[in-house]
């Protein structure tokens, strides 16, 4: 007879082996239960060995090579000497062709570190998120940048402020009225490292901070990395990407833009920007030649003839010059065309354009014509009516709206999108409670921002908005979103933003997925997220659940933290919505180029 031991042992194996196995595939559910799980805190654990291992895994998409850390697909430099260098056109947005889109997870740089919370940002970056120090030499004179150990200082010179921003504001404050609201948006052409637009935020002014990619090493990147408005852009062939009569002031300090060449186009861009009554402010050559001609090492003739050519431009588009005092010189549009009207009947100014959108501004040309303002009925009346002043213009019913250009939008749909986004706030404050703690997010992105809703519910916190409306929706908004006192711009989604990687700390995506169906491809869209979304930065998405599921397959390849939840009007509802995390980690510097992903084939 068998003893009893070797009858029970074969049973003791089997039930150690079903033991183990359940074991394993409780840890695995944990596991990644863990890892859908909505980050409440700093994801910081991820190490270097970490990344190595998922660079190699199949289910990941590879990262770039450490050469591709602040790659721009629209503005490559390499790409864009492929094109014509007449106007500078360049330097404008040249995206790649659909075969030389990279398919690999753009890598922050070794060592990077999450910016400075705001306002120590507005002085303060680390060293290694833009190791770049050719400013710190070039412009050491004029206080835009020092180096200073492992960070970058902002004193907020300017190469026409030395004395700082702060005190070069306070100038242009004693010409024009910048405290009583009733100048709210800007934009600065040729905008530095962007300390302008920094210290204007004070003063409750939003400027949108331009310049090309290289005119300076990373002066766009040093302005976001600072938490500060910005997007890589430049005056050429292209409108800008803005409504007409969106700011209520522009500025060139110093910018080498060349305002009277090609028939004063440049300056007539700027016209269609500025709102009616808006200021231009000039500072730098050829303002005051007389004093800083020997300095700018060109002749007195040369500068002369530069000024009386702009100020021939101005005249044409019937701006009025309202002071030139010291380095400062400010022009203002008119408040309408009423008077231009009858002065264009006998002279030759600049013609006024023919029927064309004024707010078409997507690979649109300039044109060498005067943008109509709205039709008034005497010369005091303000072209398209005036605005509330700032904080009340945000909630007041814009122009646009009242007067019935924005089609299908009323004031009812207005009010009511304001409302629904206080309680959308709301209920994303429950899923994310980060975003109630000041300064975790400073640099925000609202990938389809309709009527600026969203940013509207967030003016009370330390924040700022870039409110996009895609080009392919049906009804422009933008201008809208400008009248309230927001900021934004147009955007192809099937293209790469005009921004450096890392530029955002959240994103959100509303319907976006279901407005570009079968346009392009889901997961380039996401790649382009990925990039310009900083590690530890979080994503909101709001859509059907079906194309959710899509969107979690392509985040959980990127190695994003993600967790689909129930429309803030429950859990009956076919929306939903999908929270995520982008996990941080850096470049490897020791990864060879083979470990570090490739292009699509």
């Amino acid at each position: 007879m068998a003893s009893k031991q070797s009858i029970i042992s074969p049973w003791r194996k089997i039930y150690t082996i079903f033991l183990i196995l359940f074991l394993c595939f409780f840890s695995y559910f944990i596991g990644r239960r863990q890892q859908q799980q909505p980050s409440t805190a700093p994801l910081r654990c991820t190490t270097v060995q970490n990344i190595t291992i998922t660079a190699k895994h199949n289910n990941y998409f590879p990262a770039c090579g450490v050469e591709y850390s602040e790659y721009t697909p629209c503005e490559d430099t390499k790409r864009s000497l492929k094109f014509s260098r007449d106007r500078l056109i360049y330097r404008e947005r040249h995206c790649p062709e659909k075969e030389e889109i990279l398919k690999c997870r753009i890598p922050p740089p070794p060592g990077y570190r999450n910016p400075f919370s705001w306002p120590v940002s507005r002085d303060l970056a680390w060293y290694v998120n833009v190791p770049h120090k050719h400013l710190t030499v070039e412009k050491a004179v004029q206080n835009w940048i020092r180096y200073e150990g492992d960070t970058f200082r902002f004193p907020g010179g300017g190469t026409m402020f030395p004395d700082g921003a702060d005190a070069y504001i306070d100038n242009i404050g004693k010409l024009i009225n910048l405290k009583d609201g009733s100048i709210r948006t800007a934009i600065d052409t040729g905008c530095g490292v962007g300390s302008w637009g920094a210290y204007l935020l004070s003063r409750d002014i939003v400027t949108m901070s331009f310049a090309p990619r290289d005119t300076h090493e990373a002066q766009v990147q040093f302005a976001l990395e600072r938490g500060v408005p910005a997007l890589i852009g430049i005056l050429a062939s292209k409108r800008l990407p803005y409504p007409s009569n969106a700011f209520d002031m522009a500025h060139c300090s110093r910018c080498l833009i060349p305002w009277p060449q090609y028939d004063g186009i440049l300056l007539i861009e700027v016209d269609r920007v500025l709102r009616p009554g808006g200021y231009w402010i000039l500072s730098g050559p050829p303002v005051n030649w007389k004093t800083h001609w020997k300095g700018w090492e060109r002749t007195k003739e040369d500068l002369n003839s530069e000024q009386l050519a702009i100020e021939k431009v101005a005249k044409s588009l019937c701006w009025t010059k309202l002071v030139e005092d010291g380095d400062i010189a400010i022009w203002q549009k008119p408040i309408n065309h009423f008077n231009c009207k009858l002065n264009r009947k006998i002279t030759k100014n600049t013609p006024f354009c023919n029927a064309q959108d004024p707010d078409r501004a997507w690979y649109t040309d300039m044109q060498a014509c005067l943008t109509h303002l709205p039709e008034v009925s005497n010369s005091k009346e303000i072209a398209g009516g005036k605005l509330a002043r700032w904080p009340e213009r945000l909630n007041a019913i814009p122009h646009r709206i009242s007067r019935g250009t924005v089609k299908g939008v009323t004031e009812e749909t207005f009010i009511h999108d304001s409302e629904l986004w206080k309680k959308r706030l709301s209920y994303y404050r429950t899923i994310n409670n980060q975003l109630s703690k000041p300064g975790r997010y400073r640099n925000f992105l609202d990938m389809n921002a309709f009527l600026g809703g969203f940013a509207a519910a967030l003016v009370d916190d330390p924040v700022w908005v870039m409110n996009v409306v895609p080009v392919d929706v049906k009804v422009n908004t933008l201008g809208v979103i400008f009248d309230r006192g927001l900021i934004g711009s147009y955007q192809d989604w099937c293209e790469a933003m005009s921004t450096y990687p890392r530029t955002y700390d959240f994103i959100h995506a509303d319907s976006i997925f279901s407005l570009y169906e079968n346009r392009c491809e889901m997961e380039d869209i996401l790649l382009e997220m990925d990039r310009i979304l900083r590690p530890e930065g979080s994503v909101i998405f709001r859509e059907n659940i079906n194309i959710l599921a899509k969107i979690k397959k392509i985040t959980d390849k990127l190695n994003w933290s993600s967790q689909i939840v129930d429309h803030e009007d429950g859990p009956y509802h076919m929306e939903k919505l999908l929270f995520a995390v982008k996990n941080y980690w850096t470049a490897p510097p020791e990864l060879s180029d083979q470990q570090q992903g490739s292009k699509a084939n």
